[in-house]
């Protein structure tokens, strides 16, 4: 059962639920789906996955779902919250193939965004990015992040080096976006 904690047209943010451990260790031992994240290259048990779920519960971290069906496609969150800094970084998967490319990822991550600054009073969020993850890379650009910086030859993959970028995004970059 999900909650409808943020809301767009095409999902809606839900509370992170342990009972999903099977379907999120499908997706994060599927290579198809983990090779533009950081945890490619582990082996993700059931249990692990439950108690990885158990923790990330109780944090800013969220289910994303379809709206139409509601179905579990992926998950969303916040971490290295810093409210006296007022900072954090963002992170997102689209586990369900049916549903990559098609501006799911982008909502939810809007939704997210609007909750951060909105409710926690965040005003910088960033993330990274592989070099070759150009459809993460057009979208986060969709929604206003900046390129900041980037980390030289950070991911080696089949051989071959990739920059990891590191992107941020302020209030005025994404709601000036948003207001389009």
């Amino acid at each position: 059962m999900y909650f409808k904690k943020m809301i767009g047209e095409k999902c809606y943010l839900s509370p992170i639920s342990v009972e999903d451990a099977e379907k999120y260790t499908e997706w994060l031992n599927d290579y198809e789906i983990t090779q533009y994240l950081t945890l490619a290259s582990m082996q993700i048990s059931l249990p692990a996955e439950k108690e990885a779920l158990s923790r990330l519960s109780k944090e800013h971290n969220y289910a994303i779902v379809a709206k139409q069906n509601d179905s579990l496609i992926g998950n969303c969150g916040l971490i290295n919250i810093d409210h006296l800094h007022r900072t954090a970084e963002i992170g997102i998967f689209i586990g369900d193939k049916q549903y990559l490319g098609k501006g799911y990822g982008r909502e939810a991550l809007s939704l997210l965004i609007d909750y951060a600054f909105s409710v926690l009073n965040l005003h910088n969020i960033m993330l990274r990015v592989y070099a070759f993850n150009e459809r993460a890379k057009r979208s986060y650009e969709s929604v206003g992040f900046k390129m900041i910086g980037k980390r030289r030859n950070a991911l080696i993959r089949n051989r071959i080096t990739y920059d990891m970028y590191l992107m941020d995004l302020l209030p005025e970059d994404f709601y000036s976006k948003k207001d389009k």
